[in-house]
């Protein structure tokens, strides 16, 4: 085989791997689909049958018997499933929207993880969509729920309006999140600066997952000679969907004006030095910062001219303060003796 055919050969088997790929996708997503709609109309006849005929749980329990004894090879059918599937169809009662609407694109598990979580149809809808859209994790999506995503995304105050092109602008707001749920990282509120920084970067997942879907990390504690003077970015990131370079500043305090201009700098410093003009969206910058007054924020934003967002991140309690004291856990553990049964004599 020549060199030209080889070429040739290995552009093609490229070619073919990629089909071969979108294939298998679609057929995963057609079966994970016809799954669901199975689960879904199972749980539609539960309703109907306890509303026409008064089924009870010991009619579930049976029936949940009766399918495994008939489908052996098939998994789904113990009775925790078939009251979830019930609580499907409640949940989305319209059948087209197993087909038409995201949910119907994602794993059972993620849709046990909706009915579980969530009560309002408008809030399991806005996650489904999320979730269908970045490919979360299960637990990915248990932690953007219990951490309000909805009320955190899009929010950090900013300056991006006045600093950028409007469109330009919303894609960059939609980057933020206020506050930021850094509870995974396991430190009290007395941790310093660098000590934040350490854990973000020693549980990068975690870190990842909490920033959003497109987030590349360049690097920590980025150099930068500026004729002869010395300057570190905290974190640099890269976001690989809107081609922009993200600059991350940590403070450990709450929010200072001069915070604002010290941002700024990096975010006009990375501009510059870093990002290629006819390819990549301007630089925005990220201040991440244990307190703010939003007033404050507000006025230090205007007077900059750089694009940045201020938000505040939340770190777990203190570990001691989360332990019971002595006296509580021994209360607790003669209560558990006293409930345990006696011996018979």
């Amino acid at each position: 085989m020549t060199e030209m055919e080889s070429a040739e050969y290995a552009s093609t088997l490229d070619e073919l791997k990629i089909q071969v790929q979108s294939s298998r996708l679609r057929a995963q997503r057609t079966t994970n689909n016809e799954l669901l709609q199975l689960w879904w109309t199972i749980g539609r006849t539960i309703l109907t049958r306890q509303v026409e005929s008064g089924w009870g749980t010991k009619v579930l329990t049976r029936l949940a018997d009766d399918l495994r004894d008939a489908f052996p090879s098939m998994k789904g059918f113990l009775r925790a499933n078939l009251f979830y599937m019930r609580r499907f169809a409640e949940a989305w009662p319209d059948p087209t929207a197993i087909v038409q609407r995201p949910v119907g694109l994602l794993p059972w598990g993620h849709v046990i993880e909706l009915l579980d979580k969530l009560d309002d149809p408008e809030l399991r809808d806005w996650y489904a969509t999320k979730d269908a859209h970045h490919g979360w994790s299960r637990a990915v999506l248990a932690h953007q729920i219990t951490s309000r995503l909805h009320e955190r995304d899009a929010a950090a105050p900013s300056n991006f309006a006045g600093t950028l092109e409007q469109r330009d602008s919303d894609q960059a707001q939609e980057l933020t999140k206020d506050p930021y749920a850094l509870q995974f990282l396991a430190i009290g509120s007395d941790a310093s600066e660098r000590e934040l920084e350490q854990r973000l970067i020693d549980r990068i997942l975690e870190t990842m997952h909490e920033l959003g879907p497109g987030f590349a990390f360049v690097g920590r504690q980025v150099h930068f000679d500026v004729d002869g003077d010395d300057f570190f970015v905290d974190l640099l990131f890269f976001h690989v969907e809107q081609l922009r370079y993200v600059v991350i500043e940590l403070k450990t305090t709450t929010f200072d004006p001069r915070d604002a201009g010290q941002l700024g700098f990096y975010v006009a410093v990375v501009d510059d030095r870093l990002r290629i003009r006819d390819k990549h969206q301007p630089t925005v910058g990220i201040l991440l910062v244990a307190g703010k007054n939003d007033t404050v924020v507000r006025y230090a934003l205007a007077s900059t001219n750089q694009p940045v967002a201020v938000s505040r991140y939340e770190l777990a309690e203190d570990a001691q303060k989360a332990l019971p004291d002595e006296a509580t856990i021994a209360r607790a553990f003669a209560e558990e003796i006293e409930r345990a049964p006696k011996p018979e004599a």
